[in-house]
């Protein structure tokens, strides 16, 4: 047999087994990327209904920020965001399983995502917040925050800590 067919049919075996393969592990995480898979975890369970009333699903812009928006960093970042999205689940995973729904604490939980969570993950949305022109305020609040002096940085969470894991008793929709 020629090295050209043996090349072939390397190539040919390696698509006979990657496709699948690929399909699989592409298929996994489209499914599991979904806020309802997230609430399928019954600790999760309160985070999820409190993100169904608020803004980021109810606005007038038709827009929904999923868990994966903010939790996870940018899709386009494939090995950042397969590693982080690997390491999210296993945690997950394990405090369900091994410690228990009872060590679950919401509060920890939010306040660690708050500390976590960098501003560039609320910037993959909230690209235009430089250029509102009937918010002059507004608009100068971010500029400070996305151009910082030194020695005053701060996170969006700063001034938007209680905008999507809010337990409320009604939804919050956003014009």
């Amino acid at each position: 047999m020629s090295r050209k067919v043996k090349a072939m049919l390397l190539v040919a075996l390696g698509i006979f087994l990657g496709f699948p393969l690929f399909s699989m592990t592409y298929y996994t995480m489209v499914r599991t990327s979904t806020p309802g898979f997230c609430a399928s975890c019954h600790e999760i369970q309160p985070a999820y209904n409190a993100w169904k009333t608020s803004t980021h699903v109810n606005n007038g812009q038709g827009v929904v920020a999923d868990c994966m928006d903010c939790h996870l960093p940018a899709p386009h970042d494939t090995v950042e965001f397969f590693y982080a999205k690997t390491l999210h689940g296993a945690k997950d995973i394990f405090v369900h399983f091994v410690k228990g729904s009872d060590s679950y604490s919401r509060e920890k939980s939010r306040n660690r995502a708050y500390e976590t969570i960098k501003n560039d993950q609320c910037l993959k949305c909230h690209r235009n917040i430089l250029y509102m022109p009937h918010k002059r305020g507004a608009m100068l609040a971010h500029r400070s925050v996305i151009y910082p002096r030194k020695g005053y940085e701060k996170k969006c969470f700063d001034c938007h800590k209680n905008l999507v894991h809010l337990d409320r008793s009604q939804f919050v929709y956003r014009f």
